[in-house]
């Protein structure tokens, strides 16, 4: 009979499955909120790249954020972490109902960068929350089992997305016989009229997850959760250069910035890519829904090839893995590129929490504040999607469309993604000699 400790004691099963729920809760933010560069796009009459200023705020609330959450929650508690984190989420989706009756697209990016500095508060304490919940020798695997609950909120949010949102769009069904847009060369009365119907759509989903928020706020405040003796006061400045004299996280921190970038790139603009094959908005996020659903299923099989295969190996090879998808989708000019594109995602699956799960693994009473950076990198997707957004509004690089062409970004990522994998499970192993 097996001696290994169990993923979940059963004394910390109530506070794991209200702590998971929360993964589920971002996962929805995040991915309702990616096909909106696509509707801003088109609704505010907007460029790429201005549109895809909605990643930059959004996940730039995380950057911001990120290291006073983990101060707060170093001077009080795990606890009261989540639930500042619940209230500031809360605001930033309510702020939606005055931003879309002012009908400004700065307003909607203040809403989203005050939403995330929730999420940063939610993600710095969820994360090590997790590890914590058990032995250290599951504590990767235990983290893989919470976060795959995330794509599970993602596939509500896109789903909202597309049937709810993008589906119901008047902009996007302003066509002329041969399937193109002409929402923009409409007279400004009919423009007015669309657009204030159009924002109202994009508001009510948004509105409705704020007052859910309150809900779960409300449940965790009244339910006792475990105090980690990982929460421990330590000096900032010193967990500081600890944490980056240790190689391991210090390239997990830099590996974390190039997935996440990678991740908010495949998923944000696989609708470009599919309108450039002649497919409507609400038509190209189903694509995101298989996507998302690839995602989820490759999440749970990868918690269960943990058990035979080290978590640094797997990352190496489902990283390789990620890197012919890439390949794939820029060379492929047809539908053949965008089902490329799709299985990405049952590469990406496992990455951001095994990332995470190895560069915490010696770390030691340094986890708060190193969970800071780690949260912290999800910057990439604030810095990268920009930068895609100008390549697709070159129209053509070479002989490939932008669109195609800007997938090298994503490509990239996953070559860093690998080489760390690689790295670290080379260091395992001399360990182990």
């Amino acid at each position: 009979m097996s001696n290994k400790p169990k993923v979940v004691d059963k004394k910390y099963l109530l506070p794991f499955l209200l702590i998971t729920s929360l993964f589920a809760l971002w996962g929805f933010a995040n991915d309702i909120t990616n096909p909106m560069v696509a509707a801003f796009k088109t609704i505010m009459e907007i460029t790429n790249f201005k549109a895809s200023l909605i990643q930059f705020a959004f996940y730039g609330g995380y950057a911001t954020m990120a290291i006073p959450a983990a101060l707060f929650i170093q001077k009080y508690s795990y606890k009261k972490g989540i639930l500042l984190g619940l209230a500031l989420y809360a605001v930033g989706a309510l702020l939606f109902w005055p931003a879309a009756q002012f009908q400004g697209f700065e307003f909607f990016l203040g809403s989203l960068y005050i939403l995330t500095f929730g999420l940063a508060f939610l993600e710095t304490t969820a994360n090590p929350f997790i590890l914590s919940l058990g032995s250290k020798e599951t504590a990767t695997q235990r983290l893989n089992l919470a976060q795959a609950f995330n794509p599970m909120g993602s596939l509500i949010g896109m789903f909202v997305a597309s049937k709810v949102i993008l589906a119901s769009l008047e902009s996007d069904k302003q066509r002329n016989a041969l399937g193109e847009l002409v929402f923009s060369s409409l007279d400004e009365a009919t423009k007015a009229t669309i657009r204030s119907n159009d924002l109202m759509i994009i508001r009510n989903p948004y509105v409705a997850l704020g007052l859910v928020v309150i809900f779960l706020l409300i449940v965790i405040a009244l339910v006792k959760m475990p105090q980690p003796s990982s929460t421990k006061k330590v000096d900032t400045k010193t967990s500081i250069k600890r944490l980056f004299k240790n190689r391991l996280y210090r390239t997990g921190v830099i590996s974390q910035i190039f997935y996440v970038a990678a991740q908010i790139m495949c998923w944000t603009f696989i609708i470009q890519y599919a309108e450039n094959l002649g497919l409507d908005k609400a038509t190209a996020q189903n694509y995101n829904i298989v996507a998302m659903s690839l995602f989820l299923v490759s999440r749970f099989v990868c918690t269960f090839l943990m058990k035979y295969i080290n978590a640094r190996k797997l990352l190496m090879l489902f990283a390789f893995g990620g890197i012919l998808m890439m390949l794939g989708t820029i060379f492929a000019q047809s539908i053949i590129g965008l089902y490329f594109l799709v299985a990405a995602s049952a590469f990406m699956s496992l990455m951001f929490p095994t990332i995470y799960g190895i560069a915490l693994e010696n770390v030691g009473d340094d986890i708060t504040m190193g969970s800071a950076f780690l949260v912290m990198a999800i910057v990439g997707g604030a810095l990268m999607p920009p930068l895609q957004g100008a390549i697709i509004d070159l129209g053509s690089v070479g002989f490939l469309p932008a669109v195609n062409a800007s997938f090298a970004l994503p490509l990239i990522s996953f070559c860093v993604v690998m080489v760390y994998g690689y790295t670290a499970n080379k260091q395992l192993l001399s360990h182990k000699k």
